[in-house]
């Protein structure tokens, strides 16, 4: 296999909550005219699988290089039966429904899925005063909080939190939860599309369920939900790997990491890597190279570098999201120790030390 940095076609959702931020903030191209809530920059979930749209590999599915190709794609004796991760821009212009989704066991007793749905949020704008509802209150049972769901009164039982630039949560499948009006995100998360509404109406376009539908739905969120789940907003970790390059590690799980890495002009940041490495441009073009390859990824897109490619090099300016799928203690315990983090701070990014 010719191995080579690639493109991939990008399904997007018009969800009643989206607006134009994607297009008239990011700058991304080549979407309709209409409100888009998302684009899901990276993805292999059924029925919105991505095609390769560029190089020798042009023309084949995500799907298909990661089930005949999982080493040389993904990395590290990976198996599975689609690319592990999903990855989206949401433009939360309207609050987005509450909603939950299920994590591994529930999706698995309950959904007929292999998998549930933790993912992150990692905020790159935000109105002032912006806030997300996530997780219950303490002390809230299940009783309680149905009957607050079926009277539309979220603030009574769930957390309300201030929603800033630049901070990640962590969101284990099971949690609760909703943000918007006026924020925009980017989101890493395992590939499924589980989800229960807790809302009366369609998420897609606001079209109002029969009051039948709606309670089934709700029965089964609360057979899904992770009462005790109260995640929090944090700033990153910060680690210098070099002259004038800053890396911040946003977020960590057995699902996925995040990091931002913002380049100077000093000298290029060379990085190694061997699982696959999804790299979204959120500045100005930039330029990044991976063996005898070389291009100027253009603001808002995305780039999924296989693991066979094995280097990058990212010559600044550049500001980007970096996501894959990490060696909890190599990539993300040793560092950070190194850098003066105790386990206590390390374990606010996500699920750290999950066993």
């Amino acid at each position: 296999m010719q191995w080579h940095p690639l493109h991939l076609t990008t399904p997007f959702r018009t969800y009643i909550s989206g607006g134009r931020a994607i297009v008239d903030h990011l700058g991304k191209a080549n979407l309709p005219a209409w409100h888009v809530a998302e684009t899901w920059e990276v993805s292999d979930v059924d029925g919105a699988e991505a095609v390769v749209r560029n190089g020798p590999l042009g023309g084949q599915s995500l799907r298909s290089l990661a089930t005949e190709h999982p080493d040389a794609l993904v990395g590290r004796s990976w198996r599975g039966p689609h690319f592990p991760l999903l990855t989206k821009f949401i433009d939360g212009a309207g609050m987005l429904p509450v909603h939950l989704h299920a994590d591994d066991e529930a999706a698995q007793r309950l959904e007929g899925e292999p998998h549930g749905k933790t993912e992150a949020w990692h905020i790159l704008a935000a109105a002032a005063g912006a806030t997300a509802l996530v997780g219950v209150r303490e002390g809230v049972d299940k009783a309680t909080l149905r009957d607050a769901l079926l009277h539309q009164d979220y603030d009574s039982v769930m957390r309300r939190l201030p929603v800033h630039a630049g901070q990640t949560i962590h969101v284990p499948g099971g949690t609760l939860h909703s943000f918007g009006p006026d924020t925009l995100l980017y989101e890493i998360q395992q590939t499924s599309d589980v989800l229960q509404n807790a809302m009366p109406h369609s998420m897609t376009d606001g079209a109002y369920l029969d009051t039948d539908v709606w309670h089934r739905n709700l029965d089964m969120l609360l057979e899904e939900i992770k009462l005790d789940s109260r995640p929090s907003f944090n700033p990153g970790l910060r680690v210098s790997p070099g002259q004038d390059v800053d890396r911040v590690i946003c977020c960590a799980s057995p699902y996925y990491a995040l990091e931002r890495w913002s380049v100077g002009t000093v000298a290029p940041m060379r990085h190694t890597f061997d699982t696959a490495m999804i790299v979204t441009n959120v500045g100005s073009p930039m330029k990044v190279a991976s063996s005898d390859w070389k291009e100027t990824l253009d603001r808002a897109e995305t780039l999924l570098l296989p693991a066979a490619l094995r280097r990058v090099e990212i010559s600044g300016p550049a500001d980007l999201l970096v996501g894959y799928l990490p060696n909890l203690e190599k990539d993300i315990v040793t560092p950070l120790t190194a850098a003066g983090y105790g386990r206590e701070v390390i374990a606010s990014l996500g699920e750290v030390f999950p066993f």
